[in-house]
C-alpha cells in the first residue's frame, strides 16, 4: 500500500537518506528501528510530505501520495486539552471540512461527531468523549490521537515514536492497539519506534536503519537480537531496558 521507491533526503550537503526502498502492505504493522541519527525519522516525514524528498518517490496504491492518504501520530500528543475528547477526535475530519468548522469547533457536522464517536468506541474510550482531553492519563491521550488519526479516513498510518513518553503498560497498550487496527482495520502502518522488545512482540516486520541506509528487513522471528543489536553501536544494555 505504502511504498518508498529509491528515497533520497538532503539537508544541506547531508544526506540522511540513501536511495531508501521501504514498503508497508495493507493489513500490516511494520516497526522501523535504529540509534538517533540513523534516518527513521527522516524516513517517516518523508512518506509524510514533512521533507522534501530529493529522489526516489513515495506512493500509496501505486500513486503519487495526497495530501489526505497518510494520518501522523506523533511523539508528542497535540491534543488541545482544555477541548474535549470528542472535539479533538472531530479534528481529523478537518481536511474534508468548510474552513469555518476549524474556527468553531461546535460547528462541526453531526454525521462528523458520530463519525468520531465511532473511532472513539475503536480505541476503548468511547465513554470518555466528553470529558477534557487534559484530563486524561498518557496512554489515554495517544490512544485518542490514534482515533483522531482514524476520523482522517487515511488508510496508512505513521507513528513516530508514539510510545517513547508513555510507562511501559501504556506503551504496551498502544502498540497493541495500533497492531490491532492494522490487522482488523486493514491499514497500513509505520511505527518508528526506540524499543526493539516492544517491536518484536507486537510488529508484523523490523526494517533496521543504519546511516540513512535499510540494513535488516523481515519477520522479527525471522531477525536475531544480535542484528538488532548491532543498530545501537555502544549500547549493549539496549535490549534489557526497553
Amino acid at each position: 500500500m505504502l511504498a518508498l521507491t529509491g528515497t533520497t533526503v538532503r539537508f544541506g550537503d547531508r544526506q540522511v537518506l540513501h536511495g531508501v526502498d521501504v514498503t508497508v502492505a495493507e493489513g500490516e504493522l511494520l516497526a522501523v528501528l535504529g540509534a538517533n541519527g540513523s534516518g527513521k525519522s527522516t524516513l517517516l516525514r518523508a512518506a509524510a510530505a514533512l521533507v522534501p524528498v530529493h529522489a526516489g518517490t513515495v506512493t500509496v496504491d501505486g500513486r503519487a501520495r495526497g495530501p489526505l492518504d497518510v494520518a501522523l501520530v506523533f511523539q508528542r500528543i497535540h491534543l488541545v486539552g482544555r477541548r474535549s475528547v470528542l472535539d479533538n477526535v472531530c479534528a481529523g475530519a478537518l481536511g474534508r471540512l468548510p474552513l469555518r468548522a476549524s474556527l468553531v469547533p461546535a460547528l462541526f457536522p453531526r454525521a462528523v461527531r458520530e463519525e468520531a464517536m465511532g473511532c472513539l468506541d475503536r480505541v476503548g474510550l468511547a465513554d470518555r468523549a466528553h470529558d477534557r482531553a487534559g484530563s486524561l492519563s498518557g496512554g489515554q491521550q495517544q490512544r485518542v490521537a490514534v482515533a483522531r488519526a482514524l476520523c482522517q479516513r487515511s488508510r496508512v498510518v505513521l507513528a513516530d515514536e508514539p510510545v517513547s513518553a508513555l510507562d511501559p503498560a501504556a506503551a504496551e497498550q498502544v502498540l497493541a492497539l495500533l497492531a490491532e487496527l492494522a490487522h482488523v482495520e486493514r491499514l497500513a502502518v509505520l511505527a518508528v519506534l526506540h524499543q526493539p522488545d516492544l517491536a518484536r512482540r507486537h510488529a508484523d516486520r523490523l526494517v533496521g536503519l543504519r546511516d540513512g541506509r535499510v540494513v535488516l528487513d523481515g519477520a522479527p522471528a525471522a531477525i536475531g537480537s544480535a542484528a538488532v543489536d548491532a543498530l545501537y553501536p555502544g549500547t549493549p544494555a539496549l535490549e534489557a531496558v526497553s
